[in-house]
């Protein structure tokens, strides 16, 4: 994605403090977390549908017998996952330190 320094992070920070005040910044956190637990949730259903979709049409038998590879349809979706839920960890980490 894209590299946030220390600098950048305490500017975005406190601009943030600036423009809403300290007792909103825990209440967005708060709602950001719940909107993020939302798409996590959401994309676990997709992989779900799609992992059973897959493994219902017999998709990834016929392309291991075909190509001799091992498919895994959402190890990409996971993977994606994983660096969005890590990039909000890196970002609301400082805000979750906050008094």
């Amino acid at each position: 994605m894209f590299g946030i320094g220390g600098g950048e992070l305490f500017f975005i920070l406190l601009i943030i403090l600036m423009l809403f005040g300290s007792d909103k910044v825990p209440e967005m956190a708060r709602t950001f977390g719940k909107f993020m637990a939302q798409v996590k949730n959401a994309t676990n259903d997709i992989k779900h549908e799609i992992t059973k979709n897959v493994e219902q049409s017999g998709i990834t038998d016929e392309i291991k017998e075909t190509f001799d590879v091992d498919i895994n349809p959402v190890k990409d979706i996971q993977e994606e996952v994983d660096k969005q839920k890590q990039a909000f960890e890196d970002i609301t980490g400082p805000i979750k330190r906050l008094p």
